[in-house]
């Protein structure tokens, strides 16, 4: 009876309100996951997609929703449900085409047509100024190629392959199926000839009929200026062969790049720290500082602080994209704090610091007035 049914939203799991897109989802995901072909002999799977595709019939249609929406299921009696069955007035090619592959009739893909070569993938490892100025290096990787000998074909050399007599050369075959919705068409690959087309009847001997081999194969590789640790490198059609006439995969080479002693990195940003004594940073000095270039001359301010930093424009490493620019460097003065003094050393820098009035000192002065405000001392 229908007042026995449950409700068509409840079924699909969505909200009254859902939009036709939201209803189709819901359909999918569920008509997926209890599809008969997935269950076989399972009378309760079954009875649940029958209720799903009774549930999507209905509200996927405008009229027949805005009437479900009015009068309940009995608004449904006399309109092609009878029994519980459920109307084909809506198109289910998308659903069939993610259970079957391409669903009914010629819609599939040749099985036998051009199919790319797999990518391969090669981890090199860099130093870091290799990465910062670029590098080139000879890598050897093993891959599958074409077989010299049959050129590929598979066929022994003065023969060649011949078209599937079962297939006629389609790489499918057709076949009934009872489903669901009775009695179907659905394409296969043809297992006479593994969905090729075609068939070898005297197999090349170099390669067994395969058609490639494993080889070696060595690779000349210009790394550019600028890559990072973890960023790949891409080398067009130095991947695996294709099938059937389909192009070759490319190489991709990620790059594990190692640490500096001195600098660190970030983009197209390097990194130093530089210590300088306490004279040098509170009289100025000329130092060097380091570079990935080399040394370059630099004059420390007068009263440098701790952390202090000051930036080398375009000292720092080239944009692989835009060749012509290049990062900054960064420097950050790390102050040394002389240790091991003797007691002459010690005596003259407590009279040195007696000399120092709060004057010389803005921030301790700034500080512990400010502490004197907090706690009215």
């Amino acid at each position: 009876m229908a007042d026995q049914k449950r409700d068509y939203y409840e079924v699909l799991g969505v909200d009254k309100n859902a939009s036709a897109d939201e209803l189709k989802k819901a359909y999918r995901k569920l008509a997926k996951q209890y599809h008969p072909d997935l269950h076989p002999n399972d009378k309760e799977a079954e009875a649940k997609f029958k209720e799903l595709n009774e549930a999507y019939s209905v509200l996927s249609d405008d009229s027949k929703r805005s009437k479900y929406d009015r009068f309940g299921h009995s608004a449904m009696d006399g309109n092609g449900f009878g029994g519980g069955g459920f109307s084909q007035e809506f198109d289910f090619s998308d659903i069939f085409e993610s259970f079957f592959g391409g669903g009914f009739g010629g819609g599939s893909r040749r099985r036998n047509g051009p199919q790319r070569g797999a990518n391969l993938k090669y981890n090199m490892k860099l130093s870091f100024m290799e990465a910062a100025f670029g590098v080139e290096r000879d890598i050897t990787i093993t891959k599958e190629d074409k077989c010299t000998v049959c050129g590929g074909s598979g066929a022994q050399p003065g023969t060649s392959p011949e078209t599937c007599p079962t297939c006629k050369g389609s790489g499918t075959i057709t076949k009934q199926q009872q489903t669901l919705f009775g009695m179907t068409m659905v394409q296969q690959g043809c297992p006479a000839c593994g969905g090729r087309g075609t068939v070898i009847r005297t197999p090349c001997t170099a390669c067994n009929g395969k058609g490639r081999k494993n080889i070696r194969k060595t690779i000349h590789v210009k790394v550019p200026a600028g890559y990072d640790n973890g960023e790949m490198m891409i080398i067009s059609g130095e991947g695996e062969p294709g099938k059937n006439g389909g192009g070759y995969g490319d190489l991709y080479i990620q790059f594990v790049v190692g640490k500096h002693d001195v600098f660190t990195r970030e983009g197209y940003n390097t990194y130093c720290e530089v210590p300088i004594s306490l004279a040098q940073a509170t009289l100025g000095a000329n130092i060097e500082v380091p570079t990935i270039d080399g040394p370059v001359s630099y004059t420390v301010k007068e009263g440098t602080q701790p952390g202090d930093t000051t930036i080398l424009r375009g000292k720092g490493i080239t944009n692989k994209n835009r060749p012509s620019m290049r990062g900054d460097q960064m420097v950050r003065f790390v102050i040394e704090i002389p240790t091991r003094l003797t007691e002459e050393q010690k005596r003259k820098l407590v009279d040195f610091d007696s000399s120092l009035t709060d004057r010389n000192y803005s921030k301790k002065t700034g500080f512990f007035k400010r502490m004197k405000e907090l706690f009215n001392i």
